[in-house]
C-alpha cells in the first residue's frame, strides 16, 4: 500500500471493535480488527469482514497502556490480500485533540526509546 500519510506511523499491538455507522442499517456488526499502525491522522488495520470506501464506522481503539479512545473512522483505501484478508487504510473524522496528543505522546517517547537503542 502506497504511504499517503503526513505523520508518522507507530506499530501498536492492539484490537479494534468497529460498528458500521454509514447507512440505514438497524443491526450493528461488531468486527474484530487487527491494527497494523496508527498516527494521528488515523489507522491501518487488517480484518475478514469487506469494508466500504467512504463508509463511516464507530471504533473503540485499545491503546499501548490499556486506556480506550473512542473514536469514528472513515475508510479511505481498502486492499484485499491474496489469503482473503482486508487491509484498510481509514482517517480519524472528529478526533478530539486531547486524543490526538496522546497518540504523538507515544510517538515521541517510542522515537527517544529508539534513538537511546542506537
Amino acid at each position: 500500500m502506497q504511504e499517503k500519510r503526513n505523520s508518522r506511523r507507530m506499530s501498536l499491538s492492539a484490537q479494534l471493535l468497529i460498528k458500521n455507522m454509514h447507512g440505514s442499517s438497524e443491526t450493528e456488526e461488531e468486527v474484530e480488527i487487527n491494527v497494523l499502525d496508527v498516527s494521528k491522522t488515523g489507522v491501518g488495520f487488517m480484518c475478514n469482514t469487506p469494508l466500504e470506501i467512504g463508509a463511516v464506522y464507530e471504533a473503540l481503539l485499545k491503546i499501548w497502556n490499556d486506556d480506550v479512545i473512542h473514536a469514528f473512522l472513515k475508510v479511505v483505501r481498502i486492499e484485499q490480500t491474496q489469503d482473503e484478508k482486508y487491509i484498510c487504510g481509514t482517517i480519524f473524522i472528529g478526533l478530539p485533540e486531547m486524543n490526538a496528543a496522546r497518540i504523538e505522546v507515544y510517538d515521541l517517547i517510542t522515537r527517544i526509546q529508539g534513538e537511546e537503542q542506537k
